[in-house]
């Protein structure tokens, strides 16, 4: 089963995987679609609020992150990571768990690029915003770095998040049966 959707002029199919007997999403991954990555980028930054930096989880939202940033001429953009690297200092964290991860996740953030957004216009921008976890992990990160969260991206809102009225997005992405069918 697949769901056909257009997204930033572009036509893509994406494969519905199972959550559980009664709920399947359409999986939307930007990784190696260089093409859908640009257009995207392109899109959001033409509804983009006036930010210092942006801010994304790993994984997936990294090559949106680095388009957009290329794109609108930023030098740099945090990315807050999935684990504690060796070259970062003093790290905090935050845990989440997201809609698309079988298990709790810990997002992290080094005292450099704390440090960078410290008084600064931060964007949070994300490839799909479905239950809001991991934005609130990355909005929690921020609030201790002591940036000024400027706006909420993604290129597409899945199910609740559609209703938000703080989310800036290009597509909704509904949810799913076992059928296929849309139910929300």
């Amino acid at each position: 089963m697949e769901y056909k959707m257009n997204v930033a002029g572009l036509e893509r199919h994406l494969p519905l995987c199972k959550l559980n007997d009664d709920l399947y999403i359409g999986a939307f991954v930007i990784f190696g679609d260089a093409e859908l990555t640009v257009a995207c980028a392109r899109d959001l930054l033409k509804k983009a609020p006036e930010y210092d930096y942006l801010i994304t989880a790993e994984a997936k939202g990294i090559p949106l992150a680095h388009e957009m940033a290329r794109q609108h001429g930023d030098s740099y953009h945090v990315i807050a990571r999935k684990a504690p690297k060796l070259y970062m200092q003093k790290v905090f964290s935050v845990s989440v768990h997201s809609i698309t991860t079988a298990a709790q996740q810990t997002l992290y953030l080094d005292q450099a690029d704390a440090d960078r957004m410290k008084g600064k216009r931060i964007l949070i921008v994300d490839d799909v915003i479905s239950t809001g976890e991991s934005l609130k992990a990355l909005e929690k990160l921020v609030e201790e770095a002591g940036g000024n969260i400027v706006g909420r991206m993604a290129i597409l809102a899945e199910g609740d998040a559609q209703k938000r009225d703080d989310l800036i997005y290009l597509e909704k992405l509904p949810l799913f049966n076992s059928k296929g069918e849309v139910i929300g």
